[in-house]
């Protein structure tokens, strides 16, 4: 027997991958499924099944296109009701691969069809939990997703307590978890870095696992501080639901290489989107009018389904020389599947064709600092990271919802600065601010990190957020 987990660092995803004397079962694949069938090939094996954990919000999964290409059986759990061809499996039932069992187990309160999947050994022993968003390593999925009809959040948070205690938590302490997602993934909201834990473990440090907790508790607790899921959500729970192209067809229509006079054409006729994927030092430097950053070397997936939210937009790419593959891949991985063509030669191209151009000004910390005087300083990072320590009197406009406060933006007329943590989510919140007429800020190279180093007054004073 053998298990792999496969972690993608930029949607903070785990898939699996499971071999047990010449059979193969993949859990939550990704979009791009080819290394899973290189990966069977290798082992001389053959992929008999695909399991769900359940229709994900995060990100499209390669089911379709994985049993498209290798007749592989689908796998969900009770209730759910796909549009292709799958099995739904019942409660407590199991399926034979190799010398192995693995054993569906429903446990609804992330959504109803979410199942986690029990790994009995060869001998007989259980080994491990594929808990897919039902456990998380310090966490349980959100119940605010899957909201229908009559059945609220707190329905949901209910059903989710009765499944870890009734179907997890009676399971032996040396079981393995594996989670779907970790740190970073917006389907919890408190997440442990690791990405591999046991049901010991988990009952000793999840809050939401804790003895002694009544329903009640275990409701408000986890219904507490959730906020609103991205955009782009319910659009990729759509897709999973009923299907969408291959990947392989995604990346043919949008590798397409324009000139910069075909580029600025399509932009016009079609309202397409220009997203820059250039370090945030180069789009500062110059890029493209109007057009949006976020880097392909950041958690790039997640911003653009928070940010742009429409997964059908037009997109135009502006992608370093060779990345444009890897940008589309990426972009397929949330359900942008929209992207129309890719710049040819880059932004050098753009500015040898002697075309308009914009830049960011960006200043080092240690400017900042002698500069400040009295302007107004936006802080855009999470709500976490500003009630633990910022900028005093800073004005707490977090990325994820900028677009809220375009109205405070506008009302400074003056020259304002602006700063995330580190410097790339800034440049995406200024990029943002100068597509819609707002340039009169200044970034700051380094972020808060560079700035707590300067003599900048800073606090750990809270201040509260209105959205």
């Amino acid at each position: 027997m053998n298990i792999e987990q496969i972690y993608t660092g930029c949607l903070a995803q785990g898939a699996y991958y499971i071999e047990s004397n010449g059979e193969v079962a993949i859990i939550d694949p990704l979009r791009e499924v080819q290394p899973y069938i290189d990966r069977a090939a290798a082992d001389n094996a053959t992929i008999k099944y695909i399991f769900e954990t359940h229709f994900h919000a995060d990100f499209v999964s390669g089911h379709v296109t994985l049993a498209k290409k290798t007749g592989a059986e689908i796998i969900y759990g009770p209730s759910a009701k796909p549009s292709f061809n799958a099995t739904i499996a019942n409660d407590n039932q199991e399926f034979k691969l190799g010398n192995i069992t693995i054993k569906a187990l429903h446990t609804p309160g992330h959504t109803m069809e979410s199942t986690t999947y029990l790994l009995i050994d060869a001998d007989g022993k259980d080994h491990a939990i594929f808990s897919g968003d039902t456990l998380f390593l310090g966490d349980v999925g959100r119940p605010d997703l899957a909201q229908k009809g009559d059945i609220t959040e707190r329905d949901l948070a209910g059903y989710l307590y009765d499944s870890l205690r009734s179907k997890i938590m009676t399971l032996a302490d040396d079981v393995i978890v594996y989670p779907a997602h970790g740190a970073g993934s917006a389907c919890g909201k408190n997440m442990s870095k690791e990405t591999i834990g046991t049901i010991g473990d988990q009952k000793k440090t999840n809050y939401a696992l804790r003895a002694n907790m009544t329903k009640e508790e275990f409701i408000d607790e986890v219904t507490d501080g959730l906020l609103p899921p991205p955009q782009y959500f319910p659009l990729n729970v759509k897709m999973n639901k009923e299907g969408y192209d291959d990947i392989d067809t995604i990346i043919e229509r949008g590798t397409k290489k324009l000139s910069p006079e075909e580029f600025e054409k399509a932009a016009n006729q079609l309202d397409a989107l220009v997203l820059d994927v250039r370090h945030q030092n180069d789009f500062v430097q110059g890029h493209i009018p109007k057009s949006i950053f976020i880097g392909i070397d950041g958690g790039f997936a997640p911003w653009v389904g928070a940010l742009i939210g429409d997964v059908k937009q037009p997109i135009l790419l502006v992608t370093p020389e060779g990345r444009e593959e890897e940008v589309i891949t990426r972009l397929s991985r949330v359900g942008f599947d929209n992207t129309i063509g890719v710049l040819k030669g880059s932004f050098e191209a753009w500015k040898k064709e002697g075309k308009e151009t914009d830049s960011i000004e960006s200043i080092s910390a240690d400017e900042f600092a002698e500069h400040k005087g009295n302007a107004k300083v936006f802080d855009v990072r999470k709500d976490g990271e500003f009630k633990s320590t910022h900028v005093k009197n800073a004005i707490h406009t977090p990325l994820a919802y900028i677009n809220n406060y375009l109205d405070t933006y506008k009302e400074t007329e003056e020259k304002a600065y602006i700063h995330c943590a580190g410097g790339y989510r800034s440049v995406i919140a200024a990029s943002i601010l100068k597509s819609r007429g707002i340039h009169n800020l200044i970034d700051v190279k380094g972020g808060f990190g560079a700035i707590k180093k300067t003599t900048v007054d800073v606090t750990d004073y809270v201040c509260p957020t209105t959205l």
